[in-house]
């Protein structure tokens, strides 16, 4: 018997922006309502029970934070996302904290719609089965695919993490699904209610980050017309995440290290600090020993960090969760594109078990999904593959080389595997745009293997 589809409400005065959310949910399988107001919404929420509700933040008469309060107490297990054409830092704290999982600012492309439904339901998965104690080590449990021995090793870490507030690092390449370890872990604990929320250091220029972080009050330098919370104040009760912690400045790191130390943050202006409990959760694909030793990161604030630590192993190394993983992806987005999904033919899993991964699951992610959308026939060949992985040598195969010439040939494979996509390639490589920019100019990869965004 075949799940359930999943049914989503969404709310919004605009005729127009309800209509692409129907199309475009609907076509990735989904039951649509739709409502122009909360006066609609709310008989359709109590008829109904949808799944997931998303509303807009400016309405007449019944704002949508208002909306989302009263979800919160008379359906608390529906799933939440924020939208809105006035995108500040205020008003996606106040909606996280009054219980959105997840907030996108108009206008909003299709992939970042569908993208954030994924996440959010993945979010109530992980809360569901959360609930069920006999299950907690499995990693179906856990929201992730694969029985590997090192996977194993890993459901083992995160039951274990969950059990107690302590500060997590969780290691790992590039793709390996560092945030969804942290998200196993928060919504396995006792935080599970509270917010999860998710920062990329690497994402925020330098003179924003404390801001960002702790917030600031009206005045505290130009452009500060009104005071705003920061992320610490936006996850006070449940977790942050901060992603490539090992991107942070030296002053923000010790900045960081007092707030992990007295549980206190201090708004940029003000003169008085704020408590908050904050449960932080970091990750990074670099070695933060190593950065240590070269005086890049404070060993101090390593230590604090590395209180409970994580190991992510590479997509090689992690056997035939590769099979189980393709077969998920597969599923996935032929479901979400309307259609059954292909066969891969003996030799294009052959292709795909010798080919080495250095993008990990992600990179497998990607494949997968361009795998679906481009493939008319119902079995793929190793032919409707990327060059990349037809003819891929085995690393442990390759003659020695520098490691410049390494990592210029590491870019190159990612940008193929992308078709040229350099958003897709930076989020693969773990690096902002601009690096990814620095990177192919110093390397002097030709423009024809990077021609578009």
């Amino acid at each position: 018997m075949s799940e359930p589809a999943t049914r989503i409400l969404a709310v919004d005065d605009s005729a127009n922006t309800l209509e692409v959310i129907e199309r475009n949910l609907c076509a990735a399988g989904y039951v649509v309502f739709t409502a122009r107001g909360a006066d609609e919404a709310i008989p359709i929420l109590t008829q109904e029970a949808p799944n997931l509700l998303i509303t807009d933040l400016r309405m007449p008469r019944v704002g949508g934070l208002d909306l989302i309060r009263h979800v919160r107490a008379h359906a608390p297990d529906t799933a939440i996302i924020m939208i809105t054409g006035f995108g500040t830092i205020e008003s996606a704290v106040e909606a996280v904290k009054e219980g959105a999982e997840e907030y996108l600012t108009k206008p909003f492309t299709d992939d970042e719609l569908l993208a954030a439904v994924r996440r959010t339901l993945d979010k109530q998965r992980l809360r569901r089965v959360g609930a069920s104690p006999e299950t907690r080590s499995s990693g179906a449990a856990l929201g992730l695919i694969g029985d590997s021995p090192a996977m194993q090793r890993v459901y083992r870490a995160v039951e274990k993490a969950s059990a107690t507030s302590a500060t997590v690092l969780i290691t790992g390449e590039s793709g390996t699904g560092k945030e969804l370890i942290a998200r196993a872990v928060h919504y396995h604990s006792a935080r599970a209610a509270a917010p999860f929320v998710p920062v990329n250091c690497a994402g925020i220029p330098e003179g924003l980050i404390e801001s960002e972080l702790f917030g600031h009050v009206k005045g505290a330098f130009t452009g500060a017309v009104t005071s705003r919370a920061g992320f610490f104040i936006a996850a006070d009760q449940g977790s942050i995440f901060l992603d490539e912690i090992g991107e942070l400045p030296l002053g923000m790191q010790a900045k960081l290290l007092r707030v992990l130390e007295d549980q206190q943050v201090q708004m940029v202006g003000s003169t008085r600090p704020r408590s908050v409990d904050v449960r932080v959760l970091a990750a990074t694909n670099k070695n933060l020993a190593t950065l240590v030793r070269r005086g890049a990161f404070r060993d101090d604030l390593f230590y604090r960090l590395n209180v409970i630590t994580i190991e992510l192993p590479p997509l090689r190394e992690r056997g035939d969760d590769l099979t189980a993983l393709v077969g998920s992806f597969l599923s996935k987005f032929a479901r979400e594109a309307g259609k059954a999904a292909p066969r891969l033919s003996d030799r294009a899993w052959r292709c795909l078990r010798e080919y080495h991964w250095p993008g990990n699951v992600r990179e497998l992610e990607n494949a997968i999904q361009r795998l679906v959308v481009m493939t008319d026939h119902e079995e793929v060949d190793a032919a409707d593959l990327p060059s990349l992985m037809r003819f891929s040598v085995p690393e442990h195969d390759a003659a020695p080389r520098t490691l410049a010439e390494v990592e210029a040939a590491h870019i190159r494979r990612i940008l193929a595997s992308v078709r040229g996509n350099k958003t897709q390639a930076a989020q693969i490589l773990g690096i902002d745009r601009k690096t990814l920019r620095e990177s192919l100019k110093r390397f002097g990869i030709a423009e024809d293997a990077r021609n578009s965004d």
